[in-house]
């Protein structure tokens, strides 16, 4: 099987929000989208003090695209327009599929805002193609405890399966697109290695640790981009690390983003903006 080429990396720049550490790999300098991945926010890791304001996610509109948000530390608690609530603990995925349009808030819960504590979260957009931007809105929220943890490489590999299928498992989500979603544990010289990956574009964040990517060394806070045709990707740790790892059919139409709209026209833009603006999105039903 040919191995995908390690065609660039991209920095993560920080780009603070209040009092929340914030990095982005994508969209950065160097890469508008990996299509159909568009953007990635890595908030944390910090410490939040007792009393604090929390995550400052409050309501906001989405449409034309899903959010899914790894919960790496702390709690996050989720509410929308279409009558979904739960808090996430450490561990734990939301897959959410904005859809039509929905508002929605991510907040930290009132004790994590009394209390204080370590807090880690990565959240990721993933693009819709045109016929499905106006499907129905839906989430789902996953403990950790309900993510298949598949060992590989005498247990110095675990890969936590979000969703699609792997080592004969499957994950607890299942993508509108056919997205393979993971994010991936390794312990010093563990390696893990994925195939039937051509046509596939690859999402490959490296949250902590120095890790190898088909032979090529790639440090924390990157986003390595790997060409579409290769088959196969290998991740070798050289030290503890932890990644997240996932593919994708490339959507390959026009993408118009503006703020929490992503659509294929400005005309479809202008058209979310007065639906939101007509209350339409706090009137979806669950």
């Amino acid at each position: 099987m040919p191995a995908k080429t390690v065609i660039a990396q991209h920095a993560a720049y920080r780009d603070d929000i209040g009092d929340l550490i914030t990095r982005r790999p994508v969209p950065g300098p160097g890469v508008e989208q990996v299509d159909p991945f568009l953007f990635l926010n890595h908030h944390g890791p910090q410490t939040y003090g007792p009393d604090n304001n929390g995550l400052p996610f409050g309501p906001h509109p989405h449409r034309g695209f899903e959010t899914v948000t790894f919960i790496l530390d702390g709690e996050l608690a989720h509410r929308d327009s279409a009558g979904h609530e739960s808090v996430i603990r450490a561990g734990g995925v939301q897959w959410m599929t904005a859809g039509s349009g929905l508002v929605h808030e991510e907040v930290s819960p009132e004790d994590f805002k009394r209390q204080g504590g370590p807090m880690e979260i990565l959240q990721l957009w993933v693009n819709l193609p045109g016929r499905l931007k106006m499907s129905t809105p839906h989430y789902v929220g996953v403990q950790a405890d309900q993510i298949p943890a598949l060992t590989a490489d005498q247990g110095r590999a675990t890969v936590n399966l979000i969703s699609g299928a792997w080592g004969g498992q499957t994950g607890p989500i299942s993508s509108l697109t056919g997205i393979f979603m993971t994010t991936i544990d390794l312990k010093a010289a563990g390696r893990v290695g994925f195939g039937s990956l051509a046509g596939r574009n690859v999402f490959l964040y490296v949250v902590r640790g120095q890790v190898g990517v088909n032979g090529i060394a790639a440090a924390p806070w990157n986003l390595v981009q790997l060409d579409l045709d290769g088959d196969m990707v290998e991740i070798v740790a050289d030290e503890d690390a932890f990644v997240v790892f996932g593919h994708g059919e490339p959507i390959n139409e026009p993408v118009v983003a503006h703020g929490p709209f992503v659509m294929n026209t400005r005309e479809e833009i202008v058209q979310a903006i007065r639906d939101y603006q007509a209350g339409l999105f706090d009137a979806v039903s669950a």
